[in-house]
């Protein structure tokens, strides 16, 4: 894959994934109000470890970029950090932060 475009998809994967973060517990910050009723705090509850979760995944994805970036610079975004095969443009502009070839990835989970 051209780096350019390689720096490209991944600047958006960048941008997504802040933004995404960014957003996550905008409910933060907002008065409690102490006559909240029990199925709203359940709510709120759940809200909460939702975020919490979410907010996990979106780092995870965050540090997957890095490591792209780190290949690209390196010299070997695009190739299967396992077993050094080129990962196909397709799955790259599908994934920017694939770090497998699909049969890999299969393997890996299956």
């Amino acid at each position: 894959m051209d780096p350019d475009r390689a720096r490209e998809l991944l600047a958006a994967e960048r941008l997504r994934i802040e933004r995404e973060l960014a957003g996550l517990g905008r409910r933060n910050g907002e008065p409690e109000d102490e006559d909240i009723e029990e199925g709203d705090q359940a709510t709120d509850l759940y809200q909460d470890e939702l975020d919490d979760s979410r907010g996990r995944d979106l780092r995870d994805q965050l540090e997957a970029v890095e490591r792209a970036e780190a290949r690209l610079e390196a010299g070997t975004y695009g190739l299967s950090v396992r077993s050094g095969e080129p990962i196909p443009d397709e799955r790259l502009e599908a994934r920017p932060t694939a770090e497998l070839t699909v049969e890999e990835e299969r393997a890996r989970n299956g």
